[in-house]
């Protein structure tokens, strides 16, 4: 688990595989696309906010939900997400909320180049959420199921970014770079990968940016 200190206090961030992280910040617990094929969420500390990218199984888990929500919880979800029993904030790309001094903006997330076996995009654009969470100046971005998309390069002053990267549904290693080099986070944390080379990431992206993966440092 990573600390940072944030206007809001320390961030503390747990990454538990494929899309599923963890993040406590004021005594909330926040999880991002908690995915139980990857963990157990059984007897994880509840939830008070879920964030969920899109309507993907890996990424939408009712099985992993049932563990973490309780009746407080809020699901921060784009409006392809089912709504049945719990409580919903619904964002669209563009559109922002704040729960807990926290300030979420839903932000685009798709695939221009990715087809499927219909030759239509795994991700296609206006579905799913990426989100910037702005904690009184500092800001978090998590990219979501996307590739290197127009709307990265106005990415400014971004401290930590969480980027996918795997084919064929996100970002290959050279557009991962692209991307990484683009936004120059402070901190960045690949995340969504099937197979990653760190060193050899670690030599194509900025010196300047500090990656972190497994609890390490690169």
């Amino acid at each position: 688990m990573q600390s940072y200190n944030t206007p809001l206090g320390e961030l503390k961030i747990e990454l538990f595989g494929h899309a599923a992280v963890h993040f406590t910040i004021k005594g909330k617990n926040w999880y991002l696309d908690p995915y139980c094929d990857v963990c157990s969420f059984e007897g994880k500390t509840p939830a008070d906010f879920i964030l969920i990218t899109h309507d993907h199984y890996d990424h939408y888990d009712e099985e992993a939900l049932v563990h973490i929500v309780q009746d407080h919880t809020i699901l921060v979800i784009p409006p392809v997400v089912p709504r049945k029993h719990y409580n919903y904030q619904v964002l669209q790309n563009g559109e922002s909320c704040t729960l807990d001094d926290v300030k979420i903006t839903a932000v685009p997330a798709y695939n221009i180049h990715n087809l499927n076996d219909q030759d239509q995009p795994f991700h296609p654009e206006g579905v799913g959420n990426g989100y910037i969470l702005d904690l009184g100046g500092f800001k978090i971005y998590f990219a979501g199921d996307t590739e290197f998309i127009p709307f990265m390069k106005t990415l400014k002053e971004i401290d930590i970014a969480f980027l996918p990267k795997n084919l064929p549904y996100t970002m290959p290693d050279a557009e991962f770079v692209r991307a990484a080099n683009t936004i120059k986070p402070a901190v960045l944390y690949p995340y969504h990968y099937f197979e990653l080379n760190p060193k050899a990431l670690r030599a194509e992206i900025d010196p300047q940016i500090k990656m972190v993966m497994n609890d390490h440092e690169y």
